[in-house]
């Protein structure tokens, strides 16, 4: 991708086998300079382990999105270490089976669940976005990618938190965009659909993955590396006009 060797960029949700740990690695790979976080540092460390190894510039930092305070310091943190900041990839969410696994319907879900959700899917990126936005305002340039969901577009029966959480990232992104969009700042929504991350090749099971193939017009289906790519290419010179769009990555599940 053209643009991107030496630009800084955070990854807010880096773990191994996840989207934002091939991410993490995809931006490397091209020339980036990345801060891999995530709420485990050490799983962050692991991702940014493998990234030296191959030659590339890393740093892991542990962080909370839910927290202000320490978005803020990790958007600092990476202002000093690596001297400014051009792009940010807000993919964070708690998949742990304490909270999405009762993430259920409107009727029945635990507040504490959907309140819980909302700080972290919506209200953490925010908190991103407030922090990294005047940075790439002053140096007139800069790309912010969010994560939504194509289950926002099915309209499932459960887990209604996460989708209205990441319904809401809709907004959010069309709102920066517009703030940013004429001081050179893009902001983009990447919508994954079913992705074969380390977490969901353990916790499903071949008949499910057999099904959910049945659902989609491609021969196979998603990796994190087809994440990765496409926000390697928002971030790029090469999507350089594109800004505030909402686009699915999903092997044509959805056809919008």
């Amino acid at each position: 991708m053209r643009g991107l060797q030496d630009k800084v960029a955070i990854v807010a949700g880096a773990a191994p086998g996840s989207i934002g740990g091939a991410t993490v690695i995809r931006l490397a790979q091209e020339g980036m300079k990345v801060i891999a976080a995530d709420l485990n540092e050490a799983a962050a460390l692991a991702v940014v382990d493998e990234i030296k190894a191959a030659g590339g510039h890393a740093a892991a930092r542990g962080f909370d999105i839910s927290v202000e305070a320490s978005y803020e310091a990790l958007i600092n943190f990476t202002v000093k270490h690596f001297g400014g900041l051009d792009a940010l990839f807000n993919v964070a969410a708690d998949l742990s089976a304490q909270n999405i696994g009762r993430d259920s319907n409107a009727m029945s879900v635990p507040l504490e669940v959907w309140q819980h959700t909302i700080d972290v899917t919506l209200t953490g990126y925010m908190y991103g976005i407030r922090h990294a936005l005047p940075h790439m305002i002053e140096r007139g340039a800069g790309a912010i990618v969010n994560t939504s969901s194509s289950s926002v577009w099915l309209g499932e029966a459960d887990h209604v938190a996460y989708q209205a959480a990441k319904s809401g990232l809709i907004g959010l992104t069309r709102h920066t965009a517009t703030v940013g969009g004429k001081h050179g700042v893009r902001c983009n929504l990447v919508a994954p659909g079913i992705v074969l991350t380390r977490t969901a090749l353990r916790t499903t099971s071949e008949e499910f993955r057999a099904n959910a193939l049945g659902s989609v017009r491609s021969p196979r289906l998603g990796v994190p590396e087809d994440i990765a790519a496409m926000v390697a290419f928002l971030f790029s010179e090469d999507g350089a006009y594109v800004n505030g769009q909402t686009i699915l990555v999903d092997g044509g599940a959805n056809l919008t």
